[in-house]
Order: C-alpha cells, then structure tokens, then sequence
C-alpha cells in the first residue's frame, strides 16, 4: 500500500488531501493548527500537531521510505524551503512542494524538490496521478484533453519492440522518444525496431484517460464514494 504524508493543510494541501483519502492509501498529515488535525485526524492513518521548522520534528514523523511528501506551507516561503531541504536530507524520493512564485519555485527546486507545484486551479488534480503511480512521473495537460508524460515501462511490455508493442494502436497514446534511467540517458528518438528493456522511460502524448490507463498497472483500488475525479482516472472495466 502508498504511503504519502502531507505537510501543511492550505488550499492546495487540502485538495491533495481531500483526493488522497478517497483512495485505499495510508496518509500522514502534520500541521501545527490544532483545529484541523481534529478536523481530519478520523480520515487519515495518522494525524500530528507539529512544528515542522523544527528538523528532528521531520525526522521522527515522516518514514524514510515513505512514496511522496506533499509540502504547502502557505504563504509562508522561507518554511516550505526550510522543510523541502529538510526531507532532502532525509533523503525522501519524491517531495511535491507548493510554490508561491517562480523564484520560489526556482529555490524549491534547487535545495531538492522533486515537483513544484504552482497554485492554479486543477494543480491537485494534475499532481494526483504522479502520485498514486509509480509508473507515471511527469504529467502536463497541452489542451483540448491531450497529455505529455513520462512513463516507465509496465513490465508486460519488456522485452517488446515497439512494433510488437504496437502501443498506440492498443493503448491510444503515441511515444514520442525513450531514455533508460538506469543509464542516466537523456531522451532520444528511436528506431520501431528497439526493444523495451528495464528501467525504459517513455515520453509520450495522448488523450488523458488513455496516458493513465498505461500507467495504470499499480494503481490502488478503488473505494465506495470515490469522486467523480477518480471514477474518470480509475475508470472501471
């Protein structure tokens, strides 16, 4: 099962949360506001009250295995960078920051953000599906439903050549290059004739539902009352 934790409850944290606890995933959520732990302390694994400028405070609340941190302090930009290297010491995979401006977002990345997140209105909404996939790392909507993503390969597709795959006749989304982040390559384009090997990274372009249903191989379960969000990101067969 995921684990995520959560650190901070504003508007972006909130939706991210409010998405989280709709599916089967266990969510650690800390905050110094007494009122919301109470508030969401029934719907989480755990909840803390906690002053999280204080480093120990991260070290003994998040696990270092944890899947992902989703960090949104506010306004508050000199503690979201404090708490990102913070979890960067701690050596945590994926860290989701909120950022207030693009200097903001520029220093977040620096001191060890994985994604900046920048406050708009489907910014939860974009963010979730990184989230609750290890397949699917970056993710950005180019207009009229089309998506470009990074995905890794899904194992049943090792070994393939492309052609064989036959990836956009079968799943409707087009690859567009490959890099192997096992190697540390960068992106390049390829010949049909390749064929997939382990730790492959496709950059690909496709309808929304398509791009994720790839990505889909170690999704979590769905839950009863799931949201008209996730009833079209883990639609049922």
């Amino acid at each position: 099962m995921k684990q995520f934790a959560i650190i901070g409850v504003s508007t972006f944290g909130k939706r991210v949360l409010d998405e989280l606890v709709e599916v089967d995933c266990e969510v650690i959520l800390i905050d110094k506001r007494s009122e919301l732990i109470d508030l969401y302390k029934d719907s989480v694994t755990s909840a803390y009250i906690a002053d999280v400028l204080n480093e120990e405070t991260i070290n003994k609340l998040i696990p270092v295995d944890i899947d992902a941190v989703i960090v949104d302090l506010g306004d508050n930009i000199e503690a979201s960078i404090l708490v990102t290297k913070y979890l960067k010491n701690k050596n945590i995979k994926n860290i989701v920051v909120k950022a207030e401006t693009d200097q903001h977002g520029e220093i977040l990345t620096i001191v060890g953000a994985d994604h900046v997140v920048f406050p708009y209105r489907e910014a939860a909404i974009r963010v979730i599906p990184m989230l609750v996939s290890s397949l699917l790392f970056n993710y950005m909507a180019i207009g009229n439903g089309l998506v470009m993503a990074e995905i890794r390969v899904p194992d049943v597709f090792i070994g393939q050549s492309l052609i064989e795959a036959n990836i956009r006749a079968t799943k409707g989304i087009n690859v567009v290059a490959i890099r192997n982040e096992e190697t540390g390559g960068s992106f390049d384009f390829f010949s049909p004739e390749v064929r997939l090997q382990v730790g492959d990274v496709l950059l690909v372009v496709g309808k929304e539902e398509n791009v994720v249903s790839f990505a889909e191989a170690d999704l979590p379960e769905r839950k009863k009352g799931i949201g008209s969000f996730f009833k079209f990101i883990f639609p049922r067969k």
